[in-house]
């Protein structure tokens, strides 16, 4: 959709970040058996989709969701997206509710919780709808699949790496999370204390505080951070909506130039940042291709070509070719950095 270059398998298509939250599950195809026959498409089948990502107009859930209604377009469903205005953990359970009773084929969820989710999606799952989180998993248990953007290992040593090569790798930083509860955040961030432990000693992270995906409070704690820790070097962001947030608030303080700051960004949030040095790299996997890729890995299950197995294959468009991998994971693309001297080429 973005015009994305391949790298090894696929460069941004499946690629900006291979690695992911991989929270996934094996025994996870025990769901419903495909929903009703109302929807069009492949014969009988019900390709009627349903998108619920953590919160509306938060600009990455945006784009995901572009993916996975081209992908829909393409394969003769219908698409609808759903959601709360606010990512908190049981926001999410009465549109799953409703998306159920109103006969959708198939659920793309990305879970605020892991487990608040559990009950819907699982009476979601006996009524025949197929579920497939991305982006933040629910317990394996309560989905059929889960689209995974890349390891959470991975994403966690991308984001350390670059911080650390930022601060000369020593000194005081704090992370700027989402919410207390997304199942993603928190393992990367496990992952980077671990990472930080062992291979940067002479770095200290001295909080993690949440912004919950809203620009002004993750504003408003960047602004907090910088008051409270003021030998502070570095900030670490690993949501969209914080790192842009906190980027708006050191481009026009003392602080820029002199406090760094990383984490997972679109290039049109970042652009201005890099472009006026307030930040010098971040990272990020294409959302689009992840929400495209979760439609078709949707459609496959509602028509019964795969069953969410380990070893499965499935075709996802111009993505190319697919296999489900332990846990009923499948996994997007590669890592990928953006900074001043390519961020001018990708419009997402």
């Amino acid at each position: 959709m973005f015009g994305l270059q391949r790298k090894g398998r696929m460069a941004f298509a499946a690629a900006a970040l291979t690695m992911g939250v991989a929270l996934v599950a094996t025994g996870c195809t025990g769901g419903g058996t495909g929903g009703d026959d109302t929807g069009g498409g492949d014969g009988d089948a019900n390709l009627s989709i349903t998108m619920l990502p953590k919160n509306l107009g938060n600009p990455y859930f945006d784009t995901s969701t572009g993916g996975a209604e081209e992908a829909t377009e393409e394969f003769g469903g219908t698409f609808e997206e759903v959601g709360p205005t606010e990512a908190s953990p049981t926001s999410q359970v009465q549109y799953i509710q409703t998306a159920a009773q109103q006969g959708t084929g198939g659920l793309i969820v990305s879970a605020n919780d892991p487990e608040a989710l559990c009950d819907a999606l699982d009476e979601a799952r006996e009524a025949g709808v197929k579920v497939v989180t991305f982006d933040s998993d629910t317990n394996p248990e309560c989905r059929d699949l889960f689209i995974n953007q890349a390891t959470s290992e991975g994403i966690a040593k991308v984001q350390v790496d670059l911080i650390t090569e930022q601060i000369g790798d020593e000194g005081q930083i704090a992370i700027l999370s989402a919410s207390a509860n997304a199942t993603n955040q928190n393992a990367w961030i496990e992952m980077m204390e671990e990472e930080l432990a062992a291979n940067h000693p002479n770095v200290e992270l001295v909080e993690v505080v949440y912004g919950d995906d809203d620009d002004q409070t993750s504003f408003d704690k960047t602004a907090a951070l910088l008051q409270t820790y003021p030998e502070l070097k570095g900030i670490v962001s690993p949501t969209t909506v914080g790192i842009a947030a906190a980027a708006r608030y050191l481009s026009t303080s003392e602080y820029k130039g002199q406090v760094a700051l990383t984490g997972l960004g679109t290039p049109n949030q970042m652009r201005e940042y890099v472009e006026d040095g307030t930040v010098t790299a971040f990272a990020l996997w294409n959302p689009a291709d992840l929400g495209y890729l979760a439609a078709y890995a949707t459609q496959a299950l509602i028509t019964g070509e795969i069953t969410g197995e380990e070893g499965d294959t499935f075709e996802a468009g111009k993505l190319g070719d697919f296999e489900v991998g332990a846990d009923g994971a499948v996994l997007l693309g590669d890592p990928f950095e953006f900074n001043a001297d390519n961020i001018g080429e990708f419009d997402f």
